[in-house]
């Protein structure tokens, strides 16, 4: 993504998870932060790149060709990017985003027992402690712009960066490249939500733009859980009410692996779990060891 220059002074950065709507935002201050996280991005896809994917490539061929060890790496859980390279367009997903409502729920969750990101196949309790996202931060901070687009100053947002600015510790973020450091950046940051917002409106729901697909996991009964970024993006779809939008299956639950592949390994294995996906609907119900409990009434806007 291209940089603006400004006559007399460097290209802003742009930062990790920033978008070119934020530079108005950008503070010199904020330069170094913005290029050490840059760097440490560059460092990981580097090795990422050049060792590890190389090594998830060699491991699933292993799996593939039956070979001597394949037990031993769907043990592991098989290596997802590796997974995902294979599978590619079939792991992706069309769901209603009003549907898509439970979120995988970390909290008090021990991290030993949390499953690997790098891994396609996930063990334990993970899918059983959920989150409703109809009452998650994202949305509320959505559906709070979208109520006071006529007076963002009135809005709980406004007033929570407002507050922080008062207590002389503006709100910051190398990952956007953004600094909050007076009330009209404030607004500005709001205004810079609003006008995704009202662009999903006009243009639908566009995959490409933000830094990560929408992820989800399976269940062991088969349904969709979100997990990890974009849950801003799916707020606004949810908010807006699309009929739409694209999920990106990152991880499926062993029992329900086990269940879809009958014994089948190799490619009939994953020709298997690829035709099962079509089936699996977004999971609508609360979890079993939910840490948290939600309203039990709900009324999406018209």
């Amino acid at each position: 993504m291209s940089q603006p220059a400004r006559s007399g002074v460097s290209p802003v950065p742009l930062a990790p998870a920033g978008d070119p709507a934020f530079f108005p935002l950008y503070d010199e201050r904020m330069r170094w932060p913005i290029r050490r996280a840059r760097a440490q991005v560059k460092v990981r896809q580097a090795f990422q790149n050049g060792v590890s994917l190389p090594l998830e490539r060699r491991l699933l061929g292993l799996w593939l060709g039956g070979r001597f060890g394949s037990g031993w790496v769907e043990r592991q859980g098989l290596p997802r990017r590796a997974v995902e390279e294979c599978l590619g367009d079939r792991l992706t997903l069309e769901v209603s985003p009003r549907e898509l409502i439970q979120s995988a729920d970390w909290r008090g969750y021990d991290k030993r027992l949390r499953p690997s990101s790098s891994s396609f196949l996930w063990d334990g309790e993970w899918d059983l402690r959920r989150g409703d996202l109809r009452f998650s931060s994202r949305y509320r901070f959505i559906s709070d712009l979208d109520e006071h687009r006529d007076d963002l100053q009135q809005s709980e947002s406004f007033a929570k960066y407002a507050a922080l600015l008062k207590a002389g510790k503006p709100w910051s973020s190398h990952q956007q490249g953004v600094l909050l450091d007076s009330e009209e950046r404030i607004l500005m940051y709001l205004r810079v939500y609003l006008s995704f917002l009202d662009d999903m409106a006009v243009r639908g729901f566009d995959g490409g733009r933000g830094k990560d697909k929408l992820g989800v996991a399976v269940s062991r009964e088969g349904r969709l859980i979100k997990i990890n970024r974009g849950l801003h993006r799916l707020a606004m779809a949810q908010r807006l009410g699309l009929s739409s939008v694209p999920v990106r299956v990152m991880a499926v639950h062993r029992e329900w692996w086990y269940q879809v592949v009958r014994g089948a390994i190799g490619k009939e294995a994953l020709d298997r779990v690829a035709l099962a996906l079509q089936q699996c609907v977004p999971e609508f119900q609360a979890g079993q060891l939910d840490p948290a409990r939600w309203p039990r009434s709900f009324e999406w806007p018209c």
